[in-house]
């Protein structure tokens, strides 16, 4: 195959806070091996004119609607059908439910489509507990969208049981997007200069949570929590932005809690924090394979989290960590008042997810997706 021939899309909902955020390793690995690349998304940059893709060719920007029967997913339909029929891609690589559903629904209307088609679920919106509605809409529309699926992602032990079920040519797993281990656990910084930005006392003890504020991360659990312990020396900082920030500065005055809980919204060092932090609590109510969780853990952290799929995934037999039920005020609170008094605790818990996510590093899952990528072709690839 002539190295100009060879062409991989990638397709999902938005650049910024999915292609940006997860895909640029990936785009990276194969224009290395010789591939164009080519990206369609929906442009989410506040300004439009930041939206710059590393590794990416050609970019199209569409108008995809994370609501599934929104109007917008019909012109999005139009325009990516256009990109994908002007174009003889070999790989075709999508993800979110969304960009997946259309790009998949594209190719069944295609005859005779020569790229391979690939679907990477990083968590399907059907899981252990959650509302029926989601099981009575995504489950069957996963199901049958994978006939049309060559290879089929998956990113955590429960996915990948339904996924086995489904009619996908191939399915896998692999160990998430993959992180940058050394970022998180080589981190050199005055720790004392760090905890002064925050007015911080030796006797502080610090608790950490990464995470948009939307309710599926469900930081007003742990907030609560907190106002039950009644422990001044309680720091809890909470980075990430979001539509919930009103409603938690609202539960904060409410709980009197201004000295003890910060909103810190986007912050570009969570490494930084991890290192300064005592304890990294994580209490989403579902993820697929969530990479906060799994950075505290390379920045030797113990985890207090949610039982839920992806963290059972990541702190199994919960050697790492506390896992609760997300919505246990009481279990949150028994879990702050146990760790933080258990010093011995805290650094075998630390330990144990250091070692335990080094195979989840980035040069781990790079290796598994150029498998994955190219075992079809007939070359051979370095």
């Amino acid at each position: 195959m002539d190295d100009c021939q060879k062409k991989v899309l990638f397709v999902a909902t938005v650049v910024k806070t999915h292609i940006n955020a997860f895909h640029l390793p990936y785009l990276k690995l194969l224009k290395s091996h010789g591939f164009t690349t080519y990206v369609c998304a929906k442009n989410d940059y506040e300004i439009k004119e930041n939206c710059i893709i590393p590794f990416c060719d050609h970019f199209t920007d569409i108008p995809f609607s994370r609501n599934p029967i929104s109007w917008k997913n019909a012109a999005a339909y139009s325009m990516l059908k256009k990109v994908i029929q002007n174009n003889e891609f070999d790989i075709i690589h999508c993800h979110t439910p969304v960009g997946g559903a259309i790009t998949r629904l594209i190719a069944r209307n295609i005859p005779h489509i020569k790229a391979r088609i690939i679907y990477t679920a990083h968590g399907f919106h059907f899981y252990k507990g959650a509302p029926w509605l989601n099981w009575m809409v995504f489950y069957p529309v996963e199901k049958w969208l994978s006939k049309y699926t060559d290879t089929l992602i998956t990113m955590n032990q429960e996915d990948y049981g339904y996924a086995k079920s489904f009619q996908a040519a191939k399915v896998e797993m692999i160990h998430g997007i993959g992180i940058d281990i050394p970022k998180f656990s080589c981190v050199s910084i005055n720790q004392k200069q760090k905890r002064s930005e925050f007015n911080l006392s030796d006797s502080d003890i610090i608790l950490l949570s990464t995470g948009e504020l939307i309710k599926r991360k469900n930081h007003s659990t742990v907030i609560k929590a907190i106002a039950k312990i009644n422990n001044p020396h309680i720091k809890y900082f909470i980075c990430g932005s979001g539509k919930l920030k009103y409603s938690l500065d609202k539960l904060i005055h409410k709980l009197h809690l201004e000295k003890q809980v910060t909103l810190l919204g986007f912050r570009t060092d969570i490494s930084d924090l991890c290192a300064i932090a005592d304890v990294f609590i994580f209490p989403s109510i579902h993820e697929g394979l969530p990479v906060a969780l799994m950075e505290a853990m390379a920045g030797r952290l113990p985890i207090i989290a949610s039982d839920i799929r992806g963290n059972r995934d990541l702190i199994p037999n919960k050697n790492g960590g506390i896992l609760l039920p997300p919505k246990s005020i009481p279990g949150f609170s028994s879990a702050i008042k146990f760790l933080i008094n258990n010093r011995h605790l805290q650094e075998k818990m630390a330990d144990y997810n250091y070692e335990n996510i080094q195979k989840y590093s980035l040069n781990f899952t790079l290796k598994q997706m150029e498998k994955i990528y190219f075992e079809n072709f007939t070359e051979s690839y370095p």
